[in-house]
């Protein structure tokens, strides 16, 4: 393969004059009658349609987590405020207002969580579509870059879409109902801004410095480590400064600051006002570690799911376009920088029991934007027989790539975490029914684990034990005082309710604490399989069912209507759970 001698890239103090910009490409397709508009637009809704369809492969489902955000936007549009439950205290237990704002502007429209929208209900179809819409503004950027430094934009946008189709992990996360979608945008928008201006020499002007600070703070608002990539501007700014242009560029670093200060400064004020922390209650409970020297192994878990070889080829991609000084050089190295970041904050997150990566989707934005520029700008460069070799190694890594990312998708879609619509229909349905059965009221507890789908349909009030919605639980929780959850829970909340999942009774330290068996009734045990949605249990308060008739009517109906959801999950555990989901309703409405 041979390397093509380019210009050096220009200066940041010195705009370019567009000189040696690539653009040879598009004129050549216009000439041939194939308009470059029509080419950047048929790339991106190929692309985003390939996505899309790779994202129906899940059907309806969603993560249980996404609809705590559901509720708090629903409350927010109703009027009520960002609160988990219309009445209850103020506690921050969602980590993504960006996306909660967004959700709460569409049920203001009449978009989200009125009903259905072309037959499907609308907390399926909004949070997809939102997330199909960011998909396709991805690839719009994607765009915009590689007609910066190749002059074949159009076919690097369909293999990045393409790549990001075919990749689990990406889609899995970005139809997940949470927030992974807009925050890959708000990150690849960033290193675009970034690219550019270096590209065109603008990177110190305010135009570039404060939008790409304003990315940088709404990636933070999408979530709590997308705060890194504030530095992903001073860290460029710093590579491509010289010395004659060090005012200039502290200058642009300080607006760049102000730009990120603003917005998320004024989110940060608002927290404390409203919730009295500095931290999202979901960071605090989660307690978060230092990160140490064995979090950089993380980055061999991204390595393997996408697949050595093709990671490989790409490396020596990049080593091979970056030989020599020139504007592809210079933006590659820009979108380097907060690639970087992205691994950084990747291998720093605690593991997340989600599984499939779920914290690498800047990953694989910023990561297929570089490689598909890469890969594209090599083959073009190299001669025939560089040419050959190089595809063939493309299809052979492709192809393994592609096969591991098949058996994650089906293994995912066979057993996918945690559907909302069956903690809805097994948790909080059931839960609500007996509650009727035992003629309990509305300001009556019930301790759960599983928080999104109890706090959009529970008519009771929810005690979230995992802590992410209650504050005196999250500071126990952040330094292990499982006893002191336990005092907190029997002695003082002694919710009428709980419902555990999986193990927590144990984890919580339930099971061996005397209390939990002297003041709790056991309404439904189901048999331990970790794997198996029914891994559920509901105890009731005894001083309710003093009666033993009614407590064996309450038996009987938790696990009738329990074992009813988990035999319809092991076959249709990817459908939604009606038209509307409000507090109050039962398995028989």
């Amino acid at each position: 393969m041979s390397s093509v001698k380019l210009t050096d890239p220009p200066s940041v103090a010195e705009p370019d004059r567009g000189g040696d910009r690539p653009t040879g490409g598009d004129s050549a397709l216009s000439r041939r009658g194939f308009p470059p508009l029509l080419g950047a637009f048929a790339s991106v809704i190929v692309g985003t349609v390939l996505i899309g369809v790779h994202a129906s492969f899940y059907g309806n489902w969603m993560i249980d987590d996404a609809a705590i955000t559901f509720a708090y936007s629903r409350n927010l549009a109703d009027g009520f405020g960002p609160v988990l439950q219309p009445g209850v205290e103020p506690v921050e237990g969602f980590s993504n207002p960006l996306w909660m704002v967004l959700l709460a502007l569409g049920k203001l429209v009449g978009l989200f969580d009125h009903g259905t929208l072309f037959g499907v209900p609308d907390y399926v179809l909004f949070p997809k579509g939102l997330a199909l819409l960011c998909c396709a503004a991805i690839l719009a950027l994607v765009y915009v870059a590689a007609k910066r430094v190749t002059p074949r934009p159009a076919l690097v946008t369909l293999i990045a879409g393409a790549v990001l189709a075919v990749n689990s992990s990406f889609v899995i996360w970005c139809f997940s109902g949470l927030e992974n979608s807009v925050y890959a945008l708000m990150v690849t928008a960033l290193a675009v801004v970034i690219l550019c201006g270096v590209n065109s020499g603008t990177l110190l002007t305010a135009k570039v410095a404060v939008s790409a600070g304003a990315f940088a703070a709404l990636a933070g608002l999408s979530r709590p480590d997308g705060v890194i990539y504030a530095a992903a501007f001073p860290i460029v700014v710093a590579l491509f400064t010289r010395r004659g242009g060090i005012p200039a560029a502290v200058r642009a670093v300080l607006l760049s600051a102000a730009g990120f200060v603003v917005p998320f400064g004024g989110y940060l004020l608002f927290r404390w006002i409203e919730y009295g922390r500095l931290l999202p209650n979901t960071a605090v409970a989660k307690a978060q570690p230092l990160p140490s020297i064995e979090d950089i192994a993380k980055a061999g878990t991204v390595l393997q799911y996408a697949g050595w070889l093709l990671v490989a080829v790409a490396i020596v991609c990049l080593a091979l376009v970056t030989q020599k000084p020139s504007k592809l050089r210079a933006g590659v190295v820009a979108l380097l920088v907060p690639f970087g970041l992205s691994v950084v904050a990747f291998c720093v997150l605690q593991a997340d029991w989600m599984g499939q990566l779920r914290f690498a989707t800047p990953i694989w934005a910023l990561g297929t934007l570089g490689g598909a520029i890469v890969i594209a700008e090599t083959l073009r460069k190299a001669r025939i027989r560089g040419r050959v070799l190089l595809a063939v190694t493309l299809v052979i890594a492709s192809a393994s790539s592609i096969s591991g990312f098949y058996t994650q998708g089906k293994n995912y879609r066979a057993t996918p975490k945690t559907p909302f619509c069956s903690v809805v229909e097994r948790d909080a349905r059931v839960t609500n029914g007996v509650a009727d059965l035992l003629k309990l009221s509305d300001s009556a507890k019930i301790g759960v684990i599983d928080l999104g789908g109890m706090s959009l349909v529970s008519r009771l009030q929810v005690i979230d034990l995992a802590g992410l919605a209650d504050r005196v639980i999250a500071d126990y929780l952040r330094t292990a005082d499982f006893a002191g959850v336990r005092r907190h829970v029997f002695d003082e909340v002694r919710p009428e309710l709980i419902s555990l999942i999986g193990t927590w009774d144990t984890t919580l330290g339930f099971a061996q604490d005397p209390r939990f068996e002297q003041e709790y009734e056991v309404l439904y045990r189901s048999p331990r399989d970790p794997a198996a949605f029914g891994d559920v249990g509901v105890w009731v308060r005894k001083d309710l069912v003093r009666d033993p008739a009614l407590l064996a009517a309450a038996q009987d109906y938790v696990t009738t209507e329990t074992e009813k959801v988990v035999a319809a999950n092991a076959v249709a555990h990817l459908r939604s759970c009606g038209d509307q989901l409000r507090p109050g309703q039962t398995p028989a409405r």
